[in-house]
């Protein structure tokens, strides 16, 4: 549970709304700590700027007047104002109370009081554990004379501090909140999430068991996970059809091989056991056997070739080659069984003289499967005809015949190994021209009708890249 993608996906999402949380609590603690530092200190000097000249004005008066210090004592404005006041200086009111309490100098440290402007500081008073912030005012009768003294309005500094550690816990609680609440719905999304993942999990392995019949959950949108999952079905469609041609692959050798093996060993067998005696009929099973070992030969010389070509490991000779001489061997080497078949049979090179640089023998090899292929579905008395032409920077060889022609569902299936109608043939013929005529750097194009003949052309290139 822990190692999996779905809670560690919920704990990183959870780890960087904390981060940011803890970070936006910081900055707003501290932004709130400035902001009430401030707002403390611009009251308390308006404060004491008020109540600076409120005395001064009082002593002014009861020097002229001759009266008592005022009866405003310094209690009544504490407990107004919430704050704390205090004197340091000469007495505004020789001999007389005037409710402030007076600090010496030396209460205040190394505070040093300016005789023009407020002065803002820390201290702690004598016989008193409570940390005040203050600030100091000077008090004068007349504009521009020296102060008498200094007026100070203090608050505790732990008032201050209460205000922002209150703000930091209700921000704690809300993030604790938000915390909780996206735990719920990020654990929900990841489930969303890692489903499909999981889901693939397991059809990855059921195809690794060769199971290909899995189900594979559909994409919900166009997303990453959504395009996996579809390459991932397209894979296994290939995979599927691949081990389904293999098995196909498997059998169609198995068959193609033991039709002249089970020959083979009949006639030997009856060879052997004296079943065949007439030097007739002994010549006759000799001729049989070495036919099909002929055809057993040319069956696994191609099955090879045809394996090596697709593992692509099959390679080519780079050599002249004059196409008008090689169509002409191709056309002589199928001449006789056109003449017994009454196939009417042509060549037809336009007067092109062609020559290209390829693998000559190859190059026959391909000409040659198509003409094959071309023979054995022409009926005696049709029409085969070899075409050579030229241009563009490249050749083609055209091979046209009158047999039935081919459906268009079936115009792809042929090129598969061991696909073909004619019980005779191994269906080798034409996947292996193809294969071919691509490790040559050509093509092999196909035209047919059904009723009406097939065209099966082969495009080279003058110069191989």
């Amino acid at each position: 549970m822990l190692g999996t993608l779905r809670f560690r996906l919920t704990a990183l999402f959870l780890a960087a709304v904390l981060v940011f949380g803890l970070v936006s609590i910081a900055l707003a603690v501290r932004f709130f700590r400035d902001v009430t530092h401030s707002q403390s200190v611009r009251e308390l000097e308006l404060e004491a700027a008020g109540l600076a000249d409120l005395y001064a004005e009082s002593a002014l008066r009861s020097s002229d007047e001759g009266a008592k210090a005022p009866e405003f004592a310094a209690e009544n404005l504490e407990k107004a104002t919430g704050d704390e006041l205090f004197y340091v200086g000469a007495s505004l009111f020789p001999g007389q109370r005037f409710g402030l309490e007076r600090l010496p100098r030396s209460a205040l440290g190394d505070v040093a009081l300016e005789r023009d402007r407020l002065v803002t500081f820390e201290f702690t008073p004598p016989g008193d554990a409570v940390r005040l912030l203050a600030v100091a005012h000077p008090v004068r009768l007349v504009r521009g004379t020296e102060p008498f003294g200094w007026l100070i309005v203090a608050k505790p500094v732990a008032e201050l501090r209460q205000e922002w550690v209150t703000l930091a816990e209700r921000l704690a609680l809300a993030l604790a909140a938000g915390i909780a609440l996206a735990a719920v719905l990020f654990w929900w999304l990841s489930r969303r999430l890692t489903e499909p993942v999981l889901a693939l999990t397991r059809a990855t392995q059921d195809v690794a068991a060769g199971r290909y019949d899995v189900e594979i959950p559909p994409g919900r949108g166009s997303d990453e996970i959504s395009l996996l999952a579809e390459r991932f079905r397209g894979m296994v469609e290939q995979l599927s059809e691949a081990e389904r041609l293999k098995r196909s692959f498997l059998m169609s050798v198995s068959h193609e091989l033991r039709t002249p093996l089970t020959a083979i060993r009949g006639h030997v067998e009856a060879l052997r056991e004296g079943v065949v005696s007439d030097p007739e009929q002994v010549r006759g099973s000799l001729d049989v056997i070495a036919a099909e070992t002929d055809r057993l030969e040319r069956l696994v010389g191609d099955v090879l070739d045809l394996a090596k070509l697709q593992a692509h490991r099959f390679t080519v000779r780079h050599e002249e080659v004059d196409m008008a001489r090689l169509l002409d061997h191709a056309y002589g080497a199928f001449a006789e069984e056109a003449r017994r078949r009454e196939i009417d049979y042509q060549l037809a090179a336009d007067g092109a003289q062609p020559v290209i640089v390829s693998d000559g023998d190859r190059v026959l090899q391909v000409i040659s499967n198509l003409l094959s292929n071309a023979f054995r579905w022409t009926p005696d008395g049709g029409r085969i005809e070899l075409q050579l032409g030229a241009g563009n920077g490249s050749v083609r060889v055209d091979v046209v015949d009158s047999g039935p022609g081919i459906a268009p569902a079936e115009r792809e299936r042929i090129f598969h190994p061991f696909i073909s109608q004619d019980l005779n043939g191994t269906g080798l013929g034409l996947p292996i021209a193809r294969e071919l005529a691509l490790a040559l750097g050509g093509s092999i194009e196909l035209e047919s009708e059904q009723g009406r003949g097939s065209r099966f052309r082969l495009v080279l290139p003058v110069v191989r890249a």
